[in-house]
């Protein structure tokens, strides 16, 4: 099951069950946003699934156009954007681990050994998928933002005048809610693009806490349900309309050195986390970068980001902010 979140001419909001043409979706009734159809799914016991099926019965609308028309929203939101945190880990893929490697390499030289980045991904390879019942490895994790950096899908990714870069990556955020009793509840899965400043966090990896304070993108789709545990995908980043880079990507559990559930608990355990009515989305981690390879992007190109089960293709194009200057603080 996927839906997502749009709005129509006048303006006004909607949650839709996308079909299985994947072109259209059959509007939910009743219902402006996803979010408080969650809400609704916990106020009555009932599953958010078995919900949204009896209540998908609303017009039907032609929902490749209204992505064409920019009308489709992130797949969830939060009424107070400061509510809806945005968090993840690294390395977890292979592909990140030895991305992160090099940089150390780079910086420290071939003969400082084992870096600290293939350390980690070797800690979860060893214990980041434990027993049931069982506490793992604890992974990464890095502060992402607010949802005051969740851009639609379709809109642009603004590229700060500072950064010293901007690129994508490719990654399962499962998105939860808490409930009144401060226990968390998964609503689903998206795709989504983690834009980072691989750059900046190069120059010392002290600095990737600041690499990941950029903006991001969720969607188009929303999944819920399981996930198969092997998900294949591609990014492909155009340049005036023309693919300059793109390369296939792996995902899901059976290609991670962690569970979801083992990432889950070790970014829930902190009770921060657990405030009743607040939204999560926990970036699962990248097995790819275009970076990594050489590539480097420019002000202007568009990254989509495609994967099956997540249904239609993520697409953002990246923007050049005007340069704020100096930043001053003034005494109150």
């Amino acid at each position: 099951m996927r839906v997502i979140q749009f709005k129509v001419d006048d303006g006004e909001r909607h949650v839709g069950l996308v079909e299985a043409d994947g072109d259209h979706a059959r509007t939910i009734s009743g219902i402006s946003t996803l979010y408080d159809l969650a809400l609704r799914a916990l106020a009555i016991g009932e599953r958010l699934s078995a919900l949204i099926s009896r209540s998908a019965t609303g017009p039907r609308v032609d929902y490749a156009e209204l992505l064409q028309r920019g009308q489709v929203l992130a797949p969830i939101d939060h009424p107070e954007p400061a509510r809806f945190l945005l968090t993840g880990t690294g390395i977890t893929h292979l592909g990140s681990a030895d991305a992160r490697n090099k940089m150390h390499v780079a910086v420290a030289g071939p003969s400082a050994g084992e870096s600290d980045s293939m350390k980690m991904f070797r800690i979860g390879v060893e214990g980041g998928k434990p027993k049931p019942g069982d506490v793992g490895a604890q992974p990464e994790w890095f502060f992402k933002g607010t949802a005051a950096c969740l851009v639609p899908p379709g809109a642009p990714l603004p590229l700060p005048a500072f950064a010293l870069a901007g690129a994508e990556e490719p990654e399962i955020v499962g998105l939860y809610l808490i409930d009144d009793e401060g226990r968390p509840r998964r609503i689903g899965y998206a795709l989504g693009n983690e834009f980072s400043d691989h750059v900046t966090e190069e120059q010392n990896y002290l600095y990737a806490a600041h690499s990941k304070l950029r903006a991001c993108s969720l969607g188009p789709e929303l999944f819920i349900g399981d996930l198969p545990d092997d998900i294949r995908g591609r990014t492909r980043i155009l340049r005036d309309g023309e693919p300059v880079w793109e390369d296939d990507f792996l995902s899901g559990e059976a290609n991670m050195s962690h569970s979801f559930a083992n990432l889950e608990h070790h970014h829930f355990k902190y009770a921060m986390f657990r405030r009743p009515g607040d939204l999560h989305g926990y970036f699962f981690g990248a097995a790819l970068l275009s970076y990594a390879s050489g590539f480097r992007t420019k002000p202007g190109d568009v990254f989509e980001l495609e994967a099956p089960v997540f249904g239609k293709p993520l697409r953002n194009r990246m923007e050049l902010e005007a340069d704020e200057g100096l930043i001053t603080v003034a005494q109150l």
